[in-house]
């Protein structure tokens, strides 16, 4: 299986503090890899650096494989989709030229197809296309949050990234956000990195599942692989948390 996404010894510092040390991991195409850790684990960065919006300082990361030091970053971060938890959604802007904004800026598409694009998007996240005129101040938290993936997917991206777009809506809107998200992805067949918080999620959604702790990877393995065969402490940690959260 091809890798879409590569980091070879991959080592972030900022300042003193060392962000990925000596970091090597391979995303497969069409995988879904949840990333779980301690907050200031490294997973916002291992992110970030796919698109481009921070540099490593030793080793390579490659996307499709080439080494995004070669690469166009503009082009690169606009065939990669970003969703995050704070959704980003522009205030003065509709949700209909929200969704929008990435392929009109680029050329993708003209003002006559906005409708045509912008319908099936919505409905493919589950909202009613009649929301299109409305602004997101007058969107509920699981509205906005459909909204920001159907911006992720506007351009038609191979690879997503997540990082923990989930997080700040209530318990229902989460489970049904979650089912969504992996419904789309097994249709799409893209790649999805989806960073988390929660034990639950990283096992629920993981084709695989990277638990990090202070830079490192700990464990990389199918979600009943590290269930059953916990790599380090951390992870049985993380592990003893399943069932208690709701």
């Amino acid at each position: 299986m091809e890798d879409a996404i590569r980091f070879e010894h991959v080592t972030v510092r900022y300042g003193v503090q060392t962000a990925l040390d000596d970091f090597t991991i391979g995303i497969h195409e069409g995988e879904f890899l949840t990333i779980i850790g301690r907050s200031g684990c490294g997973k916002t960065t291992a992110l970030r650096l796919i698109n481009g919006l921070r540099t490593p300082d030793e080793g390579h990361v490659y996307v499709k494989g080439r080494d995004i030091a070669d690469s166009d970053l503009i082009s690169l971060r606009r065939s990669i989709g970003y969703a995050i938890q704070d959704v980003g959604l522009f205030p003065h802007m509709t949700v209909k030229d929200n969704v929008a904004y990435v392929p009109s800026l680029s050329g993708m598409w003209n003002k006559s197809e906005k409708d045509e694009k912008v319908r099936p998007l919505l409905e493919m996240v589950g909202l009613d296309p009649e929301l299109m005129k409305r602004y997101p101040d007058e969107l509920s938290g699981g509205q906005k949050q459909r909204v920001g993936i159907a911006r992720a997917l506007a351009a038609g991206p191979e690879i997503l990234l997540m990082d923990e777009p989930f997080g700040a809506v209530d318990e229902i809107t989460r489970r049904s956000l979650q089912s969504e998200i992996k419904q789309l992805q097994k249709r799409l067949h893209i790649t999805i990195v989806f960073v988390t918080h929660d034990i639950h999620e990283a096992m629920l959604l993981g084709d695989r599942m990277l638990v990090m702790d202070s830079g490192k990877v700990l464990q990389l393995d199918r979600p009943e692989t590290v269930r059953e065969k916990p790599a380090a402490p951390f992870v049985k940690e993380l592990l003893s948390r399943v069932g208690t959260e709701t």
